[in-house]
């Protein structure tokens, strides 16, 4: 039923409504229901995991949660009793604290004040981490060999990271102070359910990037994330996660949480860096001292290049004192020289003369011409009969191995199979005409020219004296050249061109006797000298 029914008026004045309810004030409220906590869970013993403890706070106090797999409580422990404990706690540790519930009327909250703390065992999600731990080492994704080194100056670097935290804020300004460079940030949760599967796919995203491409391609990726509690870094210790960031192509810095904590990531990463910051000047130099160490070592190159050539300039003073002159170093290729130039007259004259020898030696004759030309049309026959021969055998090998196929195939194929070794066959019989033709007109050639220089021997004694002119022979046999060589009554022998006559030298009278003509040896040739 509706409140309105339980509204009354009260005379004389206007139309504010009223309830019979009771009214609180927050404060009494608050203090109401802390009361009744109290009164209720006056002395309790809570088993769970210590989640999120810090140490004592600077007031001694120390402040953290325990929980399970579906709750958690915040608890605290007072600094006189921290003192009383036996033993200190540690994160991830399974206890069981006795102690009283109570409330936090600031905040609505309600938390258990711990009187005393024993342990319980190591907590569950600590477990669960060691043996995904122990899993992954065995498998040797956490192996040193695996770990790539970082560049030493690269031009992009990929950031995974919340983009409105001040984890981002930190590794920008770190990068901007040492040294300036393209970041591209991968915004993704950093905490949560999704958080694990967003990294992994921020990391795998970089990878997939083609150097060049619209996007550039990290040199480095850093995964970075603030501190907090085991809870809050759970995401980083997804077992896909590690296996992506340990599988990745490119280098990987891990800065999750602060220095004590650790994550699965931190392990299969390239690099662990204490804090974002520290991974920003892990992944690039400062550029300040770079351009100190690079003018320095210039400065230094400088130096050593003036020692260097003071140092070779007196060693050629040196050596150049130590040498001969240039008269004393030339005077023996010089008189090599002379002698090698007094020398080659002489030379040149004796290869000349034996060139000469060789020269008159060698007789080229039509019966020499006649015999290299039959030779030739021989050698050429021989061949052709070669050629047909190998074209008739290569024929019948085609042919046999056509008709071997023949007899595997179907029709189809056989036709397509005897048309194509039909179009083999013609081209293997033009390229044998086209060889056949080409070698005989190669020997026609060289016979034209052999006729042509044939022909160029018709300059011989014979056709001389076929025009008219006469040899006179002396007694001795030798040709005579001049008139002077004639002595008186010395018996001359004519050649004609059909045979030879008897003459006496002396004055104008000539005394001659014919003679019929020999048959002119082919194989013999005159001399016009």
């Amino acid at each position: 039923m509706s409140d309105r029914f339980f509204e009354s008026r009260t005379p004389g004045t206007g139309a504010e409504p009223r309830s019979n309810a009771a009214e609180y004030t927050v404060s009494e409220i608050s203090n109401a229901l802390k009361r009744t906590v109290e009164d209720a869970f006056g002395n309790v013993r809570v088993r769970g995991e210590i989640s999120g403890y810090r140490g004592p706070h600077s007031s001694g106090h120390a402040y953290f949660s325990l929980k399970d797999d579906r709750a958690r409580i915040e608890a605290v422990v007072w600094k006189t009793t921290m003192a009383r404990l036996k033993f200190h706690p540690e994160e991830g540790m399974e206890v069981i604290a006795t102690g009283r519930l109570t409330t936090y009327p600031g905040s609505s909250k309600y938390q258990i004040v711990i009187d005393s703390l024993e342990p319980a065992g190591a907590g569950a999600l600590m477990a669960l981490l060691e043996e995904r731990k122990r899993r992954l080492a065995v498998e040797g994704l956490f192996d040193k060999t695996r770990k790539r080194p970082l560049p030493y100056m690269p031009d992009v670097i990929g950031v995974v990271t919340s983009p409105t935290g001040a984890v981002i804020r930190d590794i920008i300004h770190r990068i901007k102070d040492r040294f300036p460079l393209h970041v591209i940030v991968w915004p993704v949760r950093v905490q949560g359910e999704t958080s694990g599967a967003e990294v992994a796919a921020a990391v795998a995203g970089f990878n997939m990037l083609v150097p060049g491409g619209p996007v550039p391609r990290p040199d480095v990726i850093i995964v970075a994330r603030g501190g907090g509690s085991l809870e809050d870094l759970w995401g980083f210790n997804d077992e896909a996660l590690a296996r992506i960031v340990a599988a990745s192509g490119i280098p990987v810095i891990s800065a999750v949480g602060h220095e004590t904590d650790w994550t699965l990531i931190d392990f299969a990463a390239d690099v662990r860096a204490p804090t974002p910051t520290g991974a920003a000047e892990m992944a690039v130099p400062v550029k300040a001292e770079l351009e100190a160490t690079l003018a320095n070592l210039s400065a230094r190159l400088k130096a050593c290049t003036s020692r260097n050539f003071e140092r070779k300039h007196t060693a050629l003073r040196a050596a150049a004192r130590a040498l001969p002159s240039p008269d004393q170093l030339l005077a023996l290729p010089r008189r090599r020289f002379d002698e090698a130039t007094s020398r080659l007259g002489r030379a040149l004259t004796v290869s000349t003369e034996r060139k000469r020898a060789r020269l008159s030696g060698i007789r080229l004759t039509p019966a020499m011409l006649s015999r290299r030309i039959g030779e030739a049309r021989k050698a050429t026959a021989r061949d052709l009969q070669r050629a047909q021969a190998a074209l008739r055998a290569l024929v019948r090998e085609r042919r046999g191995k056509f008709d071997r196929a023949k007899a595997r195939l179907s029709v189809e194929p056989l036709a397509r199979r005897q048309k194509t070794a039909r179009e083999r066959l013609a081209d293997f019989a033009r390229r044998s005409d086209q060889a056949a033709s080409l070698m005989l007109e190669r020997n026609r050639t060289r016979l034209d020219h052999s006729e042509r220089l044939l022909a160029t021997l018709k300059l011989s004694d014979q056709s001389i004296l076929d025009r008219g002119y006469a040899l006179v022979i002396g007694p001795d046999g030798k040709l005579v050249k001049r008139a002077a060589e004639v002595a008186l009554g010395a018996e001359l022998t004519l050649k004609f061109a059909d045979g030879t006559a008897k003459a006496t030298g002396g004055g104008m009278r000539l005394k001659s006797t014919r003679t019929a003509a020999k048959p002119r040896d082919p194989g013999s040739q005159g001399s016009l000298f």
